[in-house]
């Protein structure tokens, strides 16, 4: 890698004019926000590329739909979380006589 490509990697996203942003996950199976936000970057179909101006609604949009992302992997990981099992006890409760 050259110097200029590796400074390029480091170089804050507000520097860049262009944004390149590509649909790495398909669009079924997200909220209806998710979806209509997508729409509005024009990305419809997996692993379609699409180059957007950099202005604050852009980036914006992308910050929403990976807080919305991340969002629902933690929401499936709490899921699938190990949970304690559930005890249940069949056994006839001990009567104690009070009479004696």
């Amino acid at each position: 890698m050259s110097a200029f490509n590796a400074f390029k990697a480091n170089v804050p996203v507000a520097w860049s004019p262009n944004l390149y942003i590509t649909l790495v996950r398909g669009i079924p199976g997200t909220r209806r926000l998710h979806r209509r936000t997508l729409e509005a970057l024009r990305l419809t179909k997996c692993n379609r590329t699409v180059m957007r101006w950099n202005t604050p609604t852009v980036r914006g949009m992308i910050q929403q739909t990976e807080e919305m992302y991340n969002a629902r992997k933690q929401k499936d990981a709490t899921h699938r979380a190990l949970r304690p099992p559930l005890v249940v006890n069949h056994s006839p409760a001990p009567t104690t006589d009070s009479s004696s």
